[in-house]
Parts: C-alpha cells; structure tokens; sequence
C-alpha cells in the first residue's frame, strides 16, 4: 500500500510542536510493518539541510511559479521537498517572520503544500504513485479538496492534531490557488466567510481522524469545536470520524537508551532515576534532597496548557516542601509571573526560559512528577514520556490525557490500573487537590513504587498507532 503523508514538520529537522514528532515517527513505524510510505515537506532551509542528497523528480509552473520537486531519503523513508525558495526559503518558524506576524503568503505556501499532495496521486512522479493521502492539521487542509476537483483519483485522510489552528483565508484568494468557486460554499470550503483550510480536510477527506478518542468525542462540542462542531458531529453519524492515539518514539524517548541523558535506568533497574534527579537539582541550583518531591513541567506557556492554574497552586507544593521545575517559553505576562516565583521561592522552585531539547529530556527523567493540566489536550506527548520514565504524569480529564492516565484512588492501586493523577475541573482548586494528592502518596513510598510501576508497564509504541492506520486505510 503506497501512503503519502502530506505535512509540514519533520523531528528532528524541523519542529513547532508535537505534530514534528508524528511525522518523524509514524511514517517509520507504518515502514516496518510493510506499508510504502512516504512524506511530502516544504524545503524549508532546515529541511534542505538535514536532507542533502536529492535528486529532481518534476520542474513545472503553476499559481505558486516555478517550482522543482525533490527526492530524497531520511533514515529510510522517501521525502518528497517542495523547493520553491521565493516561498519557503526563511529561517526559523515555518509559518511567521521575527515579529511573530503570519507570512501574507502563507493561503499560497500551504495551497501549494496540498496541490503537490494531490498531484503525487496523479503521476507527478512518474515512478511512484499514492493511493492514500493522509493529511495532517490546516497547513495540508487543501489536498483533499484538490483530490475532489480531480475526481478522487486518490483516497484520503484527514488527521486533527489542534482544530483551534484552522488557516483561514480571504475568499478572494481562490482563483489564484487553482480551486473553482462553486467550491466556496457552506458545504465546501467556506467557514465565516473565509476560504479554510482545515474545513476542506474535513469536508472532502473520506476520513478524518483526531490524535486521541476523547478528543475525538470532544470536538463535536461548542466548548471545543471551534466552530466546526456541527460538521463534526455529522461525520462522526456518518462514520467518518475516528480517534486515534499518538505512540511514543522509544529510539528517542526510553529511558534506559535516551540518548540525551548519561545515567539510563529501566523497570526494576530503577536506581539511576535517582542520579538524573539529583542532576537535575544540581544543575537548577535547587537543594539534593532525595525526599523531596519533585514536580517537572515542559511546555508551552499559553493558558491552553493550563501554565495560569499552575502559578495560582505553586505554593501548595512549596507549603508541602516540594520542589518545581519549569521549562518553557511563551506568554510575556505568564513567562514574568513564573519568573517572580522562582525568585520569590529560590529553595523550591526554579525556571528555564526557551527550549533546549537535551534538558528536557534530563527533566523528564529526573522529575518524580511531570504536570500537564491542561484547559485542552487533543493527544499530549509529555504525559506519555512521563509514564515511560517513571515520572507519573498529574493531568486534567481533557482529550489525549484522559486517554492516557489513571487516576491513583486507592481502588485503582489495589487492582494495578492507576498510572498518576487526574483532576476534572479546570480550576486552581482543583490543581491543588491533585497536588495534595501526589504529596500523600509520596508519603507512601511502596504504593508509589507499586504505581510507578503499572506506569512504566503501559505500552503507547508507534506500532499501536501504525496498526490502526493500516486498517483505517484499508
């Protein structure tokens, strides 16, 4: 089966969030169990340079200019660059400049993303030819609209990683991306007034899948459909609407062969999980205290990850005389206000703004606690990097991370199912209580033990996911 995967990040080469690390592990492990899959990209510079080895498959001219299409191989995959500098040749962010200002061409960068996706279904490549499209998020929304206009030469899937991003555009847009009007409608491409391209993922893919089944669910609500929940609701009566989780990377992401961190541990080898803890309070200038309990977050700090309800509960863990750590960047005025309290309690809690990938790493494995409270979650990757390193993820009941984590009530640790805490409102209040909760089971070291455990025993591999493609795409 010839599956293209039709995106606009790539882990390690080129990465904003967590869709970077579905494209950088899926299509791999889909590879493995005897699926043709391949990857279309912009040829961003970072792209261009982590891929070096091309060979030009197609020059032509259409609504974007001159374009030449690329092919080459990463860590055995085929990749397919778009190489059209006058749009993609920009550093740093893929989708705005250093003013954090959307590129004005961005309706052309991604409508040429999703024609060349089509295309790749037609004979574009005259040696190799999808049968499955699968899209993912707004930025390759147009492929299957594409497909529609051709005659569906192709099937295709539509994957959500965040409905709140739905590239929208002026309707007046659509001529020059090569799309005929009788497309712009209700039923169609037209959201608000505007040309969307996530809309058109929706509308004209023969599926569409969410990252995680509750996110799936929660999507054809007001509260976290954005908009589109009517749509939604109509596919998932129809069928077409499926949730599937994200796996974890375990070349990357175990702890026993993590090639960021130097003290590897595993189940029942657990002794240096300790050493990165020790570490990692070293190197936060925190005081090595083993019993104290140490609470990890790497994130991004938006109010969608919950970053405001955890500054309102961070003196719980202080009062309890635990410790935080927090890596991440964002918000000005949340960034500021995680920086006071660093100041402010200089014994328990300590801040990295930015992002370094390594650290991130040394804390997951350090951490006894990863937070992930978020207000939405379609999928969460950290909650899962937790439970694989023993860090027992403390969550709120939303998308992905309801999917993913076990409330420890005490009936969940007698019969071996619980794997962290869970709290369901989206208040500090019940931050707290969640707090509270680790803290009184930290006092009970062998039933931590017994549910760190059940964590690490969880099995969220790729090849889950991979599996479940392959019969969606059956």
């Amino acid at each position: 089966m010839r599956v293209l995967h039709v995106c606009s990040e790539l882990y390690p080469l080129l990465k904003t969030g967590g869709l970077a690390d579905v494209i950088g592990a899926l299509p791999f492990a889909q590879k493995e169990i005897g699926i043709d899959a391949r990857i279309v990209l912009p040829a961003y510079p970072a792209i261009m340079t982590g891929i070096p080895n091309t060979v030009i498959v197609h020059e032509f001219d259409n609504f974007a200019g001159h374009i030449v299409l690329r092919y080459g191989e990463y860590n055995g995959v085929g990749i397919y660059l778009i190489d059209a500098p006058h749009l993609y040749a920009r550093e740093g962010n893929p989708y705005y400049g250093e003013n954090y200002q959307d590129y004005a061409d961005n309706y052309k960068r991604f409508a040429l993303l999703g024609w060349v996706g089509a295309e790749l279904a037609t004979g574009l490549d005259s040696w190799w030819r999808a049968e499955v499209v699968h899209a993912h998020d707004w930025h390759a929304g147009l492929v299957s609209a594409y497909l529609a206009h051709k005659g569906r030469p192709a099937k295709s899937i539509f994957t959500i990683h965040n409905l709140a991003y739905q590239g929208n555009f002026s309707a007046h847009h659509l001529y020059e991306i090569g799309l005929p009007s009788e497309m712009f409608n209700i039923n169609g491409l037209e959201l608000h007034g505007q040309i969307s391209y996530l809309k058109s993922g929706l509308y004209y893919s023969d599926k569409v899948t969410a990252v995680s089944p509750t996110y799936a669910k929660e999507i054809t609500t007001p509260e976290f459909g954005y908009g589109l929940e009517g749509l939604l609701t109509t596919l998932t009566q129809q069928g077409k609407l499926f949730g599937v989780l994200n796996g974890v990377d375990e070349t990357i992401w175990h702890p026993n062969n993590d090639p960021y961190i130097q003290d590897h541990y595993k189940l029942k080898f657990m002794t240096k999980k300790r050493h990165n803890k020790q570490k990692l309070q070293s190197y936060f200038n925190l005081p090595q205290q083993a019993e104290a309990l140490l609470f990890v977050m790497v994130t991004r700090l938006t109010e969608q990850k919950g970053v405001d309800l955890l500054i309102e509960s961070a003196e719980e863990i202080v009062k309890q005389g635990g410790q935080l750590i927090i890596l991440g960047s964002g918000a000005a005025e949340l960034e500021q206000s995680i920086d006071e309290l660093a100041t402010r309690y200089p014994e328990n809690i300590a801040v990295r703004i930015g992002y370094d990938e390594a650290l991130s790493h040394l804390i997951i494995a350090g951490g006894d606690v990863i937070l992930v409270p978020s207000r939405f979650e379609p999928c969460g990757l950290t909650q899962l990097y937790g439970l694989k390193y023993g860090t027992l993820p403390l969550v709120r009941a939303t998308g992905g991370l309801a999917d993913t984590v076990v409330n420890s009530t005490s009936e969940n640790i007698k019969s071996r199912t619980a794997t962290g805490f869970v709290f369901d409102e989206a208040t500090s209040e019940a931050l707290s209580q969640a707090i509270g909760n680790a803290f009184t089971l930290w006092q009970k070291q062998r039933l931590w033990f017994s549910v760190r455990t059940v964590a690490m025993e969880q099995d969220f591999s790729w090849k889950i996911a991979a599996e479940n493609y392959k019969q969606l795409y059956q």
